[in-house]
């Protein structure tokens, strides 16, 4: 994850994550990925349920009942073994959380063990209703996807009049006093409507947002063909830059992050050595702590089944079930040579990444994208659009 605005608009200070002494449990939520332990934020896919049909889907979600999904007493019982392990953030997912009855009581139940709670939702279910009952937990945050505007957004969906049910969605958050950003999947179809988001994250004052970079897992396997270029990812990463200084420019700031290429800031970087080398010096301090792609380490997922994976698109690799060991043993057990190496990348990535300059902030980036082309595990990422001579 990296942020945009914190790094190229200068919203972020190395010295703002320090006077937190970096601590994952101190940090407020948008300094969270500069954290020194890396407690690791947890996605649960708490179903696999969804009454979308998204072409990217990496859960290879359906509108059916599935009969292997956690219940909600081992929700709480998952919940409880997070919350002592010191995990910062849950973050409900699925398949569409909301179709979860219970999803209500087990935010609630995150809350009041004292974690941050937070919503990834396509937005349909949303009711004003819905809104009310999401801030009066606590809730801290929903993130609703979109894929562009609306003939756009319905043909990726699946499912006639998605677009306008989300934007509905995302006013009843902002009605009740709900934190609200958008989450944009970048492909060659739809990369021609990230002008738009910036328009309607201006439009109806929404003040995130997030740009994923495709990953080939589940259904968003099949799009592999359909990723962008190097060359195409250069010129939109640099569009972003250019949109999100733009707004901040004209003091109608927003917080812009791209998210499962960590290439952006290193790219980033050398944009800015050109444009603000002070600046760029900055930048590069907070890159540091970032410290690139944490799958494994900072970031782990949860199934609505209780399989453990090392990030939500690693669902062909389980390191145990939470029904029969916690997640805080699972997560720790290093044992397991996948698990331990994941938590030292840089020592196993091999060709290019291991060469790398930019190794200490990258990560070695996406090992699942790696395998998934290469059949490797530890080769380099396809993703990577910087050039030899830029990594060299």
């Amino acid at each position: 994850m990296i942020g945009i605005s914190k790094l190229y608009c200068g919203t972020v200070e190395p010295s703002d994550a320090l006077r937190y002494g970096r601590h994952s449990g101190k940090l407020p939520s948008h300094l969270l990925q500069f954290s020194k332990d890396k407690r690791p934020v947890v996605v649960w896919n708490a179903t696999r349920r969804c009454n979308l049909k998204c072409v990217h889907c990496y859960a290879h979600a359906k509108d059916i009942p599935f009969d292997n999904e956690l219940s909600t007493d081992e929700g709480k019982a998952l919940i409880d073994d997070l919350s002592s392990f010191g995990v910062p953030v849950l973050l409900f997912s699925g398949g569409e959380p909301l179709v979860r009855k219970d999803l209500p009581e087990l935010a609630d139940y995150a809350v009041k063990q004292g974690m941050r709670a937070v919503i990834s939702t396509n937005g349909t279910l949303i009711t004003k209703s819905m809104a009310h009952t999401l801030k009066n937990i606590g809730l801290s945050y929903v993130g609703i996807s979109l894929d562009g505007m609306e003939a756009v957004n319905d043909r990726f969906r699946g499912v006639k009049g998605a677009f306008q049910k989300a934007l509905e969605g995302i006013q009843n958050s902002k009605d009740a006093g709900i934190k609200v950003g958008l989450r944009f999947t970048i492909n060659r179809f739809n990369v021609e409507e990230v002008p738009n988001i910036f328009k309607l994250l201006e439009d109806m004052d929404i003040p995130r947002v997030c740009f994923y970079h495709l990953v080939y897992a589940g259904r968003g396997s099949d799009l592999v063909r359909d990723d962008l270029t190097h060359e195409q990812t250069r010129k939109t990463v640099d569009l972003i830059m250019d949109l999100t200084k733009n707004l901040h420019d004209r003091g109608k700031p927003k917080e812009v992050l791209t998210v499962d290429n960590h290439a952006d800031g290193p790219y980033l970087y050398q944009r800015l050595q050109k444009e603000n080398p002070e600046r760029a010096e900055e930048v590069l301090a907070l890159l540091k702590m970032n410290e690139g792609n944490n799958s494994g380490r900072g970031i782990g997922c949860i199934s609505w089944d209780g399989e453990t994976h090392a990030d939500q698109f690693w669902r062909h690799y389980s390191f145990g079930n939470v029904r029969n060991r916690p997640f805080s043993k699972i997560w720790t057990d290093t044992s397991n040579e996948l698990m331990g190496k994941l938590k030292n990348k840089k020592d196993h990535v091999t060709g290019r990444c291991a060469n790398c300059r930019w190794l200490d902030i990258c990560g070695g980036n996406f090992r699942v994208r790696a395998e998934a082309i290469f059949g490797d595990v530890w080769a380099p990422d396809p993703a990577c659009y910087l050039t030899d001579e830029e990594i060299a």
